[in-house]
Order: structure tokens, then C-alpha cells, then sequence
């Protein structure tokens, strides 16, 4: 079992590596945007799935990451790399306090109250006030990084990697924490908040952490992207960015951490399946879909898969 432990590991990172040599550039661009979305989706995991707590609103979260780094770079010449911890801060602190809002809210109420955030946002980005930040509904034009120290890659392959980098870090990050004491508490809360009270977790304290930590996930998501698409304008983080981080999120599994780049490739690739099949109607198509793969997997991807490995484990 401990071979197994460790081949796994190594048998995904080969697997992800191994595009950069044989993938173009463009293709290389989607597989980035599918870690970025990965990322944003565990953020969104670990407050909804982990913790219970139903947020329709990441996208602002998501659009925050973004300008902070945009804004870091256009602005004051800071290294894409260095806007990273600077974003993550940001967002952590504005998710933080909307945690506090949050512990009055339940449900429904609460996924509102989100949905109200990212509807927002754009409008506040735009703001005459802020233009001469935030470029206004201009937005903000981005260089994409070269390679450092004069490796022989590609822009797109060198941010690729560099993307995976922080996906891996993030991702064990999040596996740790769903398994510690930390975890626990969230998973308590989220079945059954008043028996959690009873035994002496902190329901205040918990929630706003909780809030704070997937903010931050889905902000770093947000400053990778921004850096991959190389352009930010407020239009571009509408409402739909949050319905699709959400829609990721169900595909992959509410509570399934590796789902969530399930989720996020079906984000990624879906719609434009769905454009090559109809170009009249590729939102019905895209529905059929998804309509289809909730049909078949009503616990989504990571639901289904643990179902599987718990029937092959019984059979055996």
C-alpha cells in the first residue's frame, strides 16, 4: 500500500507534464485555465461541500484575485509571482468579513446574499472613481511572463507549469486541512451545526475561517487566470463566472476534492462542445448535457467513483 501511495503521485505528475512536450500552445492555454478553474472550484468545495455554507457569489472573489494582480502589475511593476501572496491576503481579509454576515444567514438566504456580491462587483470595478486603477470598462491589458532563468519554453508552457505548481501546493494544502482538526469542525457544522455547538466547536469562528480560507483559493484562482488570459475588464467577471464555478462544483462533486478538475474541465471544454455541435442553439445543448450527466450521476463524478470503489471493494 505505501508503493501504491507513492506511485500515484508520481503517475499524476508525469501525467501532467507530459502536455508541455507534446501539446500546442493553445491547447496548453485551456489545460491552464482548467487548473485555474480547478483551483476556484476547491474553493468553492471547501466552503459549500466541506462546510455547508451555499455561495452563488464566487465569481466576485474570483474578479477580485484578478485585479489585485492586474493591478499590481500594470501599476507598480510588481512580478506576477509576487501579486500571488498579495491577492491571496486580499481576499482572504474581504471573504473574512463576509463570513460575518454569513453566521446570520442560512440556505437559501445565504446563497442570495452571494449571489447579491457578484452581481455587484462589475458595477463597482466600473466605477468612475476607480478607473484610473481598474481602467474602467477599458479593463486592464496584462504581459504575459517568459520563461525565467532561460529555460527553452514557451511563455504559455512555462505559465502552464508554473500554474501546476501552485495547483499542487493548493490542492495538498486543501487535502490536509479536510483531514485535520480544522476539517473535521467544517464537516461537523455542515451535517449538524447545533450538535457541533454542543461538543464545543466554534461555530462563529469556524465559519468566518472557512469563508476567509475559500475566498483566498478562489482569489489565487482569479490572479492566474488573469495572467493566463493576459486581460481583465469588468464585464468579463459578470454573474456567469460564479454559475459556472457552481455548476463545476456539482459535476465534480460537492465534496469530492479530486472532482473538482472534472468540474473544471467540463467548465473548460463543454461549452465549446456544445458551440461545434449547434452554432444556433449551444445553450440548449450544453443544458442536455448537463442535464444528462446529473441524470446519470446524481452525486456528480467524485459521488459516482466512490460509489464504484465501494462496490469493487465489497465484491472483493
Amino acid at each position: 500500500m505505501q508503493r501504491v501511495s507513492w506511485l500515484m503521485p508520481i503517475l499524476v505528475l508525469l501525467a501532467a507534464v507530459v502536455p508541455v512536450a507534446a501539446f500546442t500552445d493553445y491547447h496548453l492555454f485551456q489545460l491552464t485555465m482548467v487548473v485555474v478553474y480547478g483551483i476556484a472550484i476547491l474553493g468553492l468545495a471547501l466552503l459549500t461541500g466541506f462546510n455547508g455554507q451555499i455561495s452563488l457569489g464566487h465569481g466576485a472573489f474570483y474578479a477580485i484575485g484578478a485585479y489585485t494582480t492586474a493591478i499590481l502589475m500594470t501599476t507598480w511593476n510588481v512580478p506576477y509571482w509576487a501579486t500571488l501572496p498579495v491577492s491571496a491576503a486580499v481576499c482572504a481579509g474581504v471573504g473574512f468579513l463576509l463570513g460575518f454576515p454569513a453566521l446570520r444567514l442560512n440556505g437559501l438566504y445565504l446563497a442570495l446574499t452571494t449571489f447579491a456580491l457578484a452581481v455587484a462587483i462589475p458595477q463597482i470595478l466600473k466605477y468612475k472613481a476607480f478607473e484610473d486603477w481598474t481602467g474602467g470598462v477599458q479593463g486592464l491589458v496584462i504581459d504575459k511572463p517568459e520563461a525565467p532563468f532561460g529555460l527553452p519554453l514557451s511563455p504559455d508552457q512555462w505559465l502552464y507549469l508554473f500554474t501546476l505548481v501552485v495547483a499542487v501546493v493548493l490542492y495538498l494544502l486543501g487535502w490536509n486541512i479536510v483531514r485535520a482538526r480544522m476539517g473535521r469542525a467544517m464537516m461537523a457544522i455542515r451535517d449538524h451545526a447545533m450538535a457541533a455547538e454542543a461538543m464545543g466547536i466554534n461555530l462563529a469562528t469556524v465559519k468566518t475561517r472557512t469563508f476567509a480560507l475559500s475566498a483566498m483559493y478562489t482569489g489565487l484562482a482569479g490572479s492566474l487566470g488573469a495572467i493566463a488570459v493576459q486581460f481583465v475588464a469588468p464585464d468579463s467577471f459578470g454573474v456567469f463566472v460564479s454559475i459556472f464555478l457552481f455548476v463545476g462544483l456539482i459535476v465534480g462533486g460537492v465534496s469530492s476534492i479530486g472532482g473538482t478538475l472534472v468540474g473544471a474541465a467540463f467548465v473548460e471544454f463543454v461549452p465549446n462542445l456544445a458551440d461545434k455541435v449547434s452554432k444556433a442553439a449551444p445553450g440548449a445543448v450544453y443544458g442536455l448535457i448537463l442535464i444528462a450527466v446529473m441524470f446519470l450521476m446524481p452525486g456528480g463524478v467524485g459521488g459516482f467513483l466512490h460509489a464504484l470503489w465501494r462496490r469493487v471493494a465489497q465484491a472483493r
